[in-house]
């Protein structure tokens, strides 16, 4: 969280591998000033603002220079929507990062988009409707996910996929159990109750490798493994994966949500540029009797903004430490919610490795699961690409978050997921990728565990008196685009009613 933070890596794998060094990562190119011990140049994660804040650092105050009616704290898909849902009104979005987009930042390599967390949306939700309304056209992925275990690609997992799983009979039949009974818990109308109760409950009658595969899903949708993931939110999980095969609802732009975010970031810089600032980072949001001050870094020096109302679209850890006067359960609601590291992973090929479905899991290895960067694009007539991407999700445990902290654990991970996946199938014992570029976030998506749905969250989110709350962490279950874009709809009309209220107020 800090003006000069750099979150890109990209690593080049130069020569051929050595035997006893699996990835030879000898070179990283960057545009960040710095260099790290070995004298290549480097970017990372700057978090010297941010521990200040945590820390309790207390920054200067400095008399109020700006006005605005809304002030939107964050510039990920969140932040973006709000800004373009209140674009008629006199608003101020402030974003920490030198980039707008958050969890959805898209990036490009030889004329080829790809994603670096965010990559799919869901047919009919908030973010679908948003993309379409500023002209662009979501394509569905049709694609059941499959499995990749020892050594054995098995379609359509949770669909037929039961069936021809690598393991001894008495596993798969476990498997098909675990299906069964856990389906019919996902009809019950008593849904709430699962959230009090962690999946880790459920899966003590399975086999080990049911638990397994839940432990790498959980971690790449929700952050969760299965002792801290909601039953509720688990049961939903497996609806959706028990019926893509029939009805995947699942559809995505090439190169995922940061499409959508790099569209609404163009659409507001277009006729609302000096609105936008990035690069600041906000020290502390205090209430006032009738405004919101709000204190920003930028360019080395401190602003203060006074706002009629406030979006804070940040994740709650966040929130809960800039804000002043929280109510203390709100406070301890906030702190409440967990947030796990993650490292996504772009792998660059000059020939077609992988194509086989958009998702597929690999339990048992230093990544959940791989996506095939242009799945939706190789479906267009005449399209012909350049290379084969694919993009590694690398959630990381709660503990192994200093990992992502300096460039020889970044570099190790890289290397832990390239040789990974060379082993995952005989075809890819040989793979020689042109690049790898490693994306590193501290704190992106947060824990489904229990309860966090149906109480924490509630009790995090309730609007101050001038204080609305955006972000996934708003509304749960997970960090989607959708939750992301219905959480800054419904602070954006908030905000308008109030701004309504009070102008009839004023007149009355």
């Amino acid at each position: 969280m800090s003006s000069s933070r750099r979150d890109f890596l990209k690593f080049v794998v130069a020569g051929s591998v050595a035997a006893g060094c699996p990835v030879n990562l000898v070179r990283i190119r960057s545009d960040a000033e710095g260099r790290d011990a070995k004298g290549a140049q480097v970017t990372g994660d700057h978090f010297d603002i941010c521990h200040q804040v945590r820390d309790g650092h207390k920054f200067d105050r400095p008399p109020v220079s700006r006005r605005c009616d809304v002030l939107i704290a964050g510039g990920g898909i969140s932040g973006l929507s709000a800004a373009y849902f209140l674009r008629g009104q006199d608003f101020l979005l402030v974003e920490k990062e030198p980039h707008l987009g958050g969890n959805a930042t898209l990036e490009e390599y030889a004329g080829q988009l790809y994603a670096t967390g965010s990559a799919f949306d869901y047919k009919g939700s908030a973010s679908d409707h948003l993309a379409r309304e500023i002209g662009l056209a979501p394509l569905p992925i049709n694609s059941p996910d499959p499995t990749i275990v020892n050594g054995h690609w098995t379609p359509d997992t949770w669909g037929e996929g039961l069936d021809h799983l690598p393991y001894p009979d008495a596993v798969r039949e476990s498997f098909k159990k675990f299906r069964t009974e856990m389906l019919k818990l996902a009809t019950s109308k008593r849904q709430a109750q699962y959230d009090a109760i962690p999946l880790s409950n459920y899966l003590n009658d399975y086999a080990p490798e049911v638990k397994l595969w839940w432990d790498t899903y959980g971690p790449s949708n929700y952050g969760a493994k299965s002792e801290d993931t909601s039953t509720m939110v688990a049961l939903d999980e497996l609806k959706d994966q028990a019926d893509s095969g029939r009805n995947d609802t699942r559809i995505t732009l090439p190169g995922g949500n940061g499409v959508l975010a790099r569209k609404l970031a163009e659409i507001l810089r277009t006729k609302s540029a000096e609105r936008i600032l990035s690069d600041a980072t906000i020290v502390a949001i205090e209430p006032q009797k009738s405004n919101v001050h709000v204190t920003y870094i930028h360019q080395g020096a401190l602003t203060t903004a006074a706002a009629k109302f406030v979006i804070v679209a940040t994740p709650k850890l966040i929130a809960s430490r800039i804000i002043a006067e929280l109510p203390d359960a709100q406070h301890n609601a906030m702190r409440q919610i967990r947030y796990v590291p993650y490292a996504v992973v772009n792998l660059i090929f000059d020939k077609p490795l992988y194509t086989r479905a958009y998702d597929t899991w690999c339990p048992g290895t230093h990544f959940t699961d791989v996506v095939v960067a242009d799945w939706v694009e190789q479906k267009t007539p005449g399209y012909k690409p350049k290379n084969n991407i694919l993009t590694f999700y690398t959630p990381l445990a709660e503990s192994d978050r200093a990992l992502l902290l300096t460039v020889d654990g970044c570099r190790q991970r890289a290397g832990d997921v390239l040789t990974d996946f060379r082993n995952a199938l005989p075809e890819f014992r040989d793979a020689e990728p042109l690049e790898i570029h490693f994306y590193r976030r501290g704190h992106p998506i947060f824990l489904s565990a229990p309860l966090v749905t149906t109480k924490i969250i509630p009790a995090a989110s309730q609007p101050l008196d001038r204080i609305a709350f955006a972000n996934t962490d708003s509304l749960g279950p997970e960090s989607l685009a959708s939750t992301a874009v219905e959480s800054a709809l419904r602070c954006a009309e908030w905000v308008e009613k109030r701004m309504a209220s009070a102008a009839a107020s004023a007149i009355g």
